[in-house]
């Protein structure tokens, strides 16, 4: 199967509502936060990137990445693929383009990233992307860590 070409676009005032009018399924929303309050997150942590995931010209979902001040710690901190979009490899793809990006703009040496333990989907994407469990739990949440060097590793071979 052909990975989806999908690109990850800056929310402007041009996308801005279709963005904000993305939603999952009604039995995910407890997975992850309306992109609105996703976007007003952006205006009090300034190193917050929001991006809208688009496949051609259609925007079919959100991510958005940033950088804990207390730890230094760079994660990703949504994700999210329209209910009606989802299903077709977009979420794996547009992670594999934000860590892409991530680490070539900031270099870091490892991304974090958190879900709600009853998101077996998410968990098993960010597995299949070479996160690791830690063990922790940040806000009733699960973390798992993903170590750079092996993802830049594999991209050289």
């Amino acid at each position: 199967m052909t990975a989806p070409a999908i690109t990850l676009r800056a929310v402007t005032p041009d996308n801005f509502d279709a963005v904000i009018g993305l939603r999952v399924a009604d039995e995910q929303s407890n997975f992850v936060a309306p992109n609105l309050y996703s976007l007003a997150e952006t205006y009090v942590e300034p190193t917050y990137r929001p991006f809208a995931i688009y496949v051609g010209d259609d925007p079919v979902g959100f991510t958005m990445y940033g950088r804990d001040e207390r730890t230094g710690e760079w994660w990703i901190m949504r994700l999210m693929i329209a209910h009606a979009h989802q299903a077709q490899g977009y979420g794996r793809v547009a992670m594999e383009a934000l860590i892409a990006l991530m680490i070539a703009e900031h270099g870091m040496s490892e991304i974090v990233t958190s879900f709600e333990p009853e998101n077996d989907v998410a968990a098993k994407l960010y597995r299949r992307l070479g996160f690791v469990d830690t063990g922790e739990i940040v806000d009733d949440e699960l973390v798992m860590r993903l170590d750079v060097s092996a993802v830049t590793a594999a991209r050289r071979n």
